[in-house]
């Protein structure tokens, strides 16, 4: 094999993972303060200039608090537990393609690390692992509050995974592919969101469960399961399940974008291949501010309603949007 090739996947890897445990970092900056302007109030501004290295300081203070092990948890796996939920979460990302191909050195990259012809099964599968690290955690702590927690949590994600899963039929439908390349290629001239609206729209609903956010943020409901699964868990421990969920926002929304939003398609970006990452990440940035929105406008969901919605109503949604996106594809030619 081409070490020039093994080299180029290497530094492609380092690349994945610093923008995202980077972008963790800064996406809780910038929840703090769009939040904090949505109250009328100022945010984080004291560590650094505008409070920029605020995050830096979070992260110093979580790595000297004090660990705790509970009396009678597993040890083993109330280690390993935010690990199985991070890794996830970090590798997800690594079949979305942020770009064409430039000329670097005098060699043709193309910017994406994978692309691999079942991408949207690659996809499907590492996020279920993480459904495993919930709740192992609630399970090792040896503690029925985060026991229940981590069963909630588990039951919440495996339901919205199904409406999650058939979000990404429309797509797969009208393009022929599974690969994320072909996908996004397919948007050249129109973005998928244009052609099927109620898929895009169940793809955010399920995201937003999945990924924990509000107004489906019931493992986090600390009137109820004094903060679920991750009751016991503290310093660095607490940190990585901290980390799983902003990375995980960063995941769905760099998917979402790139199934219904045209990944990194944008104007002029044949003829300059650098804009394509750019696009991307203004995608990605919108994304976020959505989410962050939607945290600070809606109510947390009462959990009965919220597994309701998921089987009664989004389900039965993503059905009905499979077929009508099979017949249209029919009758365009498909």
């Amino acid at each position: 094999m081409d070490a020039a090739l093994i080299w180029e996947w290497i530094i492609k890897s380092v690349v994945i993972l610093l923008v995202m445990t980077g972008g963790f970092a800064y996406v809780t900056l910038y929840e703090r303060r769009v939040l904090a302007r949505m109250q009328v109030r100022i945010g984080p501004n004291r560590v650094g200039w505008q409070g920029l290295l605020q995050p830096v300081a979070d992260g110093i203070k979580l790595i000297f608090k004090e660990e705790l092990t509970p009396v009678g948890a597993d040890r083993l796996i109330f280690i390993l537990a935010p690990v199985i939920t991070v890794i996830p979460a970090l590798i997800v990302t690594a079949v979305v393609p942020w770009g064409t191909e430039v000329n670097l050195f005098g060699r043709i990259v193309p910017l994406r690390l994978a692309d691999i012809n079942v991408a949207v099964l690659y996809i499907l599968s590492v996020t279920s692992i993480s459904v495993y690290g919930i709740t192992l955690a609630g399970w090792s702590s040896n503690n029925k509050y985060a026991m229940l927690g981590g069963l909630r949590a588990t039951a919440q994600m495996i339901s919205y995974e199904l409406a999650l899963g058939m979000a990404f039929v429309g797509p797969i439908l009208w393009t022929g592919s599974m690969s994320l390349g072909d996908i996004v290629s397919a948007q050249k001239n129109l973005w998928f969101v244009v052609i099927m609206p109620l898929g895009f729209i169940i793809y955010v609903i399920a995201s937003l469960a999945e990924v924990n956010r509000s107004p489906f943020d019931m493992p986090e409901a600390e009137q109820e399961l004094t903060a679920g699964y991750h009751t016991e868990y503290s310093g660095m421990k607490f940190a990585l399940f901290f980390m799983a969920e902003y990375i995980k926002m960063i995941g769905v929304s760099m998917i979402g974008a790139t199934l219904f939003l045209g990944g990194y398609q944008g104007p002029f970006v044949d003829a300059y291949p650098w804009l394509g990452p750019i696009y991307l990440f203004i995608k990605v940035a919108l994304w976020l501010f959505f989410m962050i929105w939607v945290r600070a406008t809606l109510p947390r969901f009462r959990y009965d309603r919220l597994m309701a919605f998921g089987w009664k109503v989004l389900l039965p949604l993503s059905l009905l949007y499979i077929v009508v996106t099979a017949v249209l594809r029919l009758l365009v030619g498909g």
